[in-house]
């Protein structure tokens, strides 16, 4: 299998441990990963009602461009990068999107 199918498979995958994980959680809303492979992109979307307030929001966002995994964005405690390396994903294979350019080198993550 070459690595962007596998590293699709493991996107999939992880995601929607974490939807799941948030879906069981009482506080109202439904969680849901939306997955488009022609492009690349992959969420978790939360949505619903928590009491009067209205919930849409984005928590996970990450992106397959060549054979990197690029984290655009990431609302969770332990990291989403700590599941994808335990999931066999080598650190040198992930960017974090959201950390400016410069800060990048000193993360120990892929620059670009």
């Amino acid at each position: 299998m070459d690595t962007q199918l596998k590293y699709r498979d493991i996107i999939k995958s992880v995601l929607q441990q974490h939807a799941n994980h948030r879906a069981n959680l009482t506080d109202g809303y439904d969680s849901r990963v939306l997955f488009d492979d022609e492009r690349g992109h992959y969420i978790v979307l939360d949505i619903g009602w928590n009491g009067d307030r209205y919930l849409h929001t984005t928590p996970l966002h990450l992106d397959l461009v060549g054979d990197k995994i690029w984290i655009q964005y990431d609302d969770t405690e332990e990291g989403i990068a700590t599941d994808l390396i335990a999931a066999g994903v080598p650190k040198e294979n992930i960017v974090l999107g959201f950390r400016h350019p410069r800060i990048r080198q000193h993360t120990g993550f892929a620059v670009a």
